[in-house]
């Protein structure tokens, strides 16, 4: 938890939480920042805060610590914004392909169980399986068709 405080005002939020309740100026404060680098940061697309109806912005304490991170890359780092939007962009796409492998190894982990399933039944009858006829071992024999042959239809 990441506590903020403000005289007598405290206001506790989980670092994980995605709820955007945090109006500008309280996350400028949590981040470090100046409102104004917010609303640059929004405007170049760092950071995509919540609006509230009246068009308002509202940040999450994800978007806090995002901020932050972005103040430490800048300020400590000397990446310039361009390079860690890029940062930005690769570090979404690596937590997407980890969810898009976690859901194809859930479901190569149910297709093994649903297998071995079906191997514990035993042969047939097994509603799953259709036997098939056997092909047959008639003999064909080709030859190449010469000038001379008459055209077949």
């Amino acid at each position: 938890m990441q506590p903020y405080d403000e005289g007598e005002v405290s206001i506790t939020v989980e670092a994980s939480s995605d709820a955007k309740v945090l109006i500008i100026s309280v996350a400028a404060r949590m981040a470090g920042m100046h409102p104004q680098t917010l609303r640059q940061y929004d405007r170049l697309g760092l950071v995509q805060p919540g609006r509230a109806a009246g068009g308002g912005r509202r940040y999450s304490a994800r978007d806090v610590a995002l901020l932050r991170e972005v103040q430490r890359l800048s300020q400590d780092e000397g990446i310039n914004l361009e390079g860690i939007r890029r940062i930005i962009g690769l570090e979404e796409s690596v937590t997407e392909l980890r969810e898009r492998v976690a859901d194809l190894e859930a479901a190569l982990t149910a297709a093994y169980q649903r297998i071995a399933e079906l191997e514990t039944m035993g042969s047939y009858p097994r509603a799953d399986l259709v036997p098939m006829a056997r092909a047959s071992t008639a003999l064909v024999v080709w030859r190449p068709r010469r000038a001379s042959d008459p055209p077949t239809r």
